[in-house]
């Protein structure tokens, strides 16, 4: 695919702050219309990653380009045609819903004769009809963002930055903004989206791996779980972390880890159901229930760090 293809292009994107790496040699690209996330951590270089991008701080190394325009060259070209949502939303709570959008119309340069017409349709595309009127301080959570959303993208961006957006919200409401994305992304908006909830990017077309810095894995969700070596079996036990010191010993088994009251067991392709067992029982733990399953994301991001961990990585 060629560059002018694609909303983003990034290769060996770096930046140092002093002798810290905060990016390291970053490379991905966003084909136009798609949404592709950013996972890690905090401090995983999520932030600065997309502070570069969106032409605030420029890179130490490396280059990119957002919407064919260069990231330190033309930094004012790339603002003006990019909407960016973060966390911290930001929004004036003595003005109401609309008079938010409208000032924000008016900050994005939206032609005054345009204003009403683009404010009712993201009233309707938000779902925020009836709460329009509405001091924003009063507000749920959950509305403020359908707004700050709608404030983001107030002057139609073809490239929208989500910067951990959903961060504090509840899970329902998660995935109801998700589906605004995904009808946004169907009209043809490129977005980047950078989270720490891994469910999150399962919505995303391609995902970015990153940790402390460095972009560990970068492929569709489907082939990062496929690229799972062993097998996984979920254990419910009487006492998890005893178990996992003694499955973590095993040269068989590649990750032990605790996902809520559950163990999460890579073990080789070989089958080491009953090896789990007999282990389990000789050290006096119960076994509720142990059950081949699929991996998640979430078993796949902590495997690769553990790898890099292993092979002398940061």
């Amino acid at each position: 695919m060629e560059v002018h293809d694609n909303a983003v292009h990034v290769q060996n994107l770096t930046k140092r702050f002093g002798d810290f790496a905060a990016v390291n040699n970053v490379s991905f690209s966003i084909p136009k219309g798609e949404i592709f996330g950013l996972l890690g951590p905090n401090g995983a270089g999520k932030t600065t990653t997309i502070r570069m991008l969106c032409g605030i701080i420029d890179s130490t190394e490396g280059s990119g380009c957002v919407l064919g325009y260069d990231i330190n060259k033309e930094p004012e070209e790339i603002k003006k045609r990019i909407g960016y949502m973060s966390q911290k939303f930001s929004l004036y709570n003595d003005l109401t819903a609309r008079e938010n959008m409208i000032f924000y119309a008016s900050v994005y340069g939206v032609p005054k004769a345009e204003r009403n017409a683009r404010v009712a349709e993201l009233i309707e595309m938000s779902g925020l009809a009836g709460h329009e009127n509405e001091l924003t301080h009063n507000l749920s959570g959950a509305w403020r963002q359908r707004l700050a959303l709608a404030c983001a993208v107030v002057h139609d961006p073809p490239m929208l930055f989500l910067d951990e957006a959903t961060a504090g919200v509840d899970p329902i409401s998660r995935r109801e903004f998700w589906d605004l994305i995904y009808e946004m992304a169907g009209k043809g908006v490129s977005v980047l989206a950078t989270t720490h909830y891994m469910d999150e990017a399962e919505y995303c077309n391609m995902i970015g791996m990153m940790h402390r810095g460095e972009m560990i894995a970068y492929a569709s969700p489907d082939e990062l779980k496929d690229s799972l070596e062993g097998i996984l079996f979920q254990v419910e036990c009487s006492q998890p972390t005893e178990a996992l010191q003694i499955l973590d010993q095993f040269s068989w088994t590649s990750e032990v880890s605790i996902h809520g009251v559950l163990l999460h067991v890579i073990a080789d392709k070989a089958n080491r159901l009953k090896e789990i067992q007999k282990s389990l029982k000789n050290a006096g733990i119960e076994i509720y229930r142990i059950e081949e399953s699929i991996p998640s994301l979430e078993d796949v991001f902590i495997t690769f760090i553990e790898e890099k961990r292993k092979t002398g990585g940061s």
